[in-house]
Formats: C-alpha cells, structure tokens, sequence
C-alpha cells in the first residue's frame, strides 16, 4: 500500500470546498454519483471547474469529457490516481459520452 488511502480521503473534501465556495452548489447535492449535469454545472462552469483544480492539485484533464460527463467518484478517482503519481493520461470511466 502506498499512502494512498491519505490522498483519496483528502480529494473528495477538496471537491466539495471548490464547488461549494466557488459555485455555490449546496454541499447535500454533492454525492459520489452526482455529475456536473445534476448539479446544473454549464460548460464554463465546468471548465473553470478544470482550471481549478489544475491549479489547486496540479492534475489536468480534458473538462468536456472528464468534469463534465464522469460523476464525483470518477473524479476523485481520476484525481486521486494523478496525485498519487499513476498515469494522469490514463482512460478515466464516462458514464455519458457525447
């Protein structure tokens, strides 16, 4: 094991802050299955969603398919493997491609 039990808790708490400070979603609406679209997160939203974390996590990711299609689990996963030092390249779960 790696530690990586420490930085995945730590992702999650990271996510609420960004999008309840800053986009004001009310923290009960943020849930691991809730995407971007159910938290009625636009497209600007969510690309400013990506800036923020890039700058805050150092991990960057394509918004459109990532932010804005995966649900907060697949985020923190995607995020939490990049920080953890695991292929930030690698094929992340969609739930809803377009």
């Amino acid at each position: 094991m790696r530690g990586n039990t420490v930085k995945s808790q730590s992702i999650h708490p990271k996510i609420t802050e960004v999008l309840t400070e800053t986009f004001k979603v009310p923290a009960a609406e943020i849930l691991p299955e809730s995407t971007m679209d159910s938290l009625e997160m636009d497209s600007l939203a969510v690309a400013e969603f990506a800036v923020i974390i890039k700058e805050t996590l150092g991990v960057a990711a394509d918004s459109e398919k990532l932010y804005k299609d995966a649900t907060l689990a697949d985020i923190s996963a995607f995020i939490d493997a990049a920080v953890g030092g695991e292929a930030a390249g690698s094929a992340v779960p969609v739930s809803n491609t377009r």
